[in-house]
C-alpha cells in the first residue's frame, strides 16, 4: 500500500508540472486598430463663385493636423495662419476681386498617414476700383522725419462708403505704444492722430492693405500701400497775440524767443487764428495776395515774402517781415500772418519740421479743425465721433 501510494504521488507531481509548463508557453499578441484617416474641410467649398473678397478662408482638419496650406492665384499668395493645435488655418488678408484661388492642403492622421487635397473658389468681380491718391507724410514734403503733432492723412481717388471695411485694413505700428484712432472728414479723406502728441523719436509704420477691400457697392481697392516715417525731437512753439512773443521749446527747454506781430483785425479775415496749428510746409519764397480782393480794388496787395512756414489753409504763415520789425514785440499790424524779423524767420525755417505744433492764442478768430491741419482743435471725444472702429493702441515693433 505504501509503495503504491508513493508512486501515485510522483505521477500527480509530474502531471501538475506538465500542466503548468503548457500554460506558461501559450502567449497571444493583440494588434492595435489603425488610426482613422484625417478629414479636411475647406470653406469656401470647391468651385464656389462670387465669394466676397473679405470672406475668411478657413481650412479645418478632423482626426489629424494640418502640415501646410497654400492659397494661391495669378496675383500671388493669400496669407494665413495655422492654429497652435494644427487643426485650423485662417486667411488674414483680403482676397482680390474677380480672381480664382486654388487651395492646396497637406494633412496627417495620428499614424502620420499623409493626405493631400485641392479645391478652388472664385471671388466676386469688381465694377470699379479705388486707390490712394495721396498719403501724408511723404518724402517729397517732409523727408519722412516729422514733428510730434503730425497726423497721417489719406486721400482716396474716389468716394468710398464702406468705412468699416476700409478702417479694418488700415494699421498703424510704432516703436513706442500710442493710443490713436482714424477719423473720417468725408468719403474721400480719412486721417489718423494719437490721443496725445507722438512721443519724440518714435518710428511709425502705416500699412493700408486695401487690395481687394470693398469700398462700396462693386468698388474694390486696387493696391496695398506702406509708409514708414519717424517722429523727430519734440518742438512746440507758443505765442499770443497779446504779448507779441513766440517762444520755442525743444524737448521741454526754451531754445529761442522771437518778437512777433500778428493779424491787425478789423475785418475778420485779418485776425490770426487762435488754436493748435501745425507746420504744413517750409518755403524759401512765397507770393502772397490779398484774400478776396482783386487788382485795382481797395486793399489789394501782392507781396513776395521769404523764409515762410505755412500754418493753415487760410493764408497764414510765420514769415520774414522786415517792414514790420518796429511793431514786432509790441503791436499787431499784419493781414493775419505771424511776422518775425528776417533773422528769426530764417532760423525758424531751418529749425522747424513739418508737423511741429505752433500754438497761437489771444485772437477772437478760432482755427477750424478743417482749416489746414487743424486736427488737434478737436477734443479726443470729438475726434472719435467720426471714427468707425474708435480708438485702440498701435501695435509695436
Amino acid at each position: 500500500m505504501g509503495h503504491l501510494a508513493h508512486g501515485s504521488a510522483a505521477l500527480i507531481a509530474v502531471s501538475l508540472l506538465t500542466a503548468c509548463t503548457a500554460t506558461t508557453a501559450t502567449k497571444q499578441t493583440v494588434k492595435p486598430a489603425a488610426a482613422p484617416d484625417v478629414f479636411v474641410a475647406v470653406s469656401p467649398r470647391d468651385r464656389t463663385g462670387d465669394v466676397p473678397t473679405d470672406e475668411t478662408v478657413v481650412v479645418a482638419a478632423d482626426a489629424g493636423t494640418l502640415k501646410s496650406v497654400h492659397v494661391t492665384s495669378a496675383h500671388g499668395r493669400l496669407p494665413g495662419v495655422i492654429s497652435d493645435d494644427g487643426t485650423r488655418w485662417r486667411s488674414n488678408q483680403t482676397a482680390r476681386p474677380g480672381t480664382t484661388y486654388t487651395v492646396r492642403t497637406v494633412a496627417v492622421n495620428a499614424d502620420g498617414k499623409r493626405k493631400e487635397s485641392s479645391s478652388t473658389f472664385t471671388t466676386v468681380k469688381a465694377k470699379d476700383t479705388f486707390d490712394i491718391e495721396y498719403i501724408t507724410p511723404n518724402s517729397n514734403d517732409t523727408g519722412l522725419t516729422v514733428g510730434v503733432g503730425m497726423p497721417v492723412m489719406i486721400t482716396f481717388d474716389k468716394p468710398v462708403t464702406d468705412r468699416v471695411s476700409i478702417e479694418r485694413n488700415l494699421s498703424v505700428q510704432s516703436s513706442k505704444p500710442v493710443q490713436g484712432a482714424w477719423h473720417w472728414f468725408d468719403d474721400r479723406h480719412v486721417d489718423f492722430r494719437p490721443n496725445e502728441y507722438w512721443p519724440a523719436r518714435t518710428k511709425v509704420r502705416v500699412e493700408a492693405r486695401l487690395a481687394g477691400v470693398r469700398g462700396g457697392e462693386g468698388l474694390y481697392g486696387k493696391r496695398d500701400v506702406r509708409l514708414d516715417f519717424r517722429i523727430g525731437r519734440e518742438q512746440i512753439t507758443r505765442g499770443t497775440t497779446q504779448n507779441h512773443v513766440l517762444t520755442v521749446k525743444r524737448d521741454g527747454k526754451v531754445i529761442r524767443t522771437m518778437p512777433m506781430s500778428a493779424g491787425q483785425g478789423g475785418a475778420w479775415k485779418f485776425y490770426t487764428t487762435s488754436g493748435i496749428h501745425l507746420a504744413m510746409s517750409r518755403e524759401n519764397v512765397t507770393v502772397m495776395t490779398s484774400p478776396g480782393i482783386g487788382p485795382g480794388q481797395p486793399g489789394y496787395y501782392q507781396l513776395t515774402v521769404y523764409d515762410t512756414v505755412r500754418i493753415s489753409n487760410s493764408g497764414e504763415y510765420v514769415h520774414s517781415a522786415p517792414w514790420s520789425v518796429g511793431a514786432q514785440g509790441n503791436s499787431n499790424v499784419s493781414h493775419g500772418c505771424v511776422n518775425v524779423s528776417p533773422a528769426n524767420a530764417k532760423w525758424f525755417l531751418d529749425n522747424t519740421l513739418i508737423g511741429d505744433p505752433i500754438i497761437i492764442t489771444g485772437s477772437p478768430r478760432v482755427l477750424e479743425p478743417t482749416n489746414g491741419w487743424g486736427h488737434w482743435q478737436e477734443s479726443w471725444k470729438e475726434w472719435l465721433k467720426w471714427s468707425s472702429l474708435k480708438d485702440g493702441p498701435t501695435t509695436t515693433f
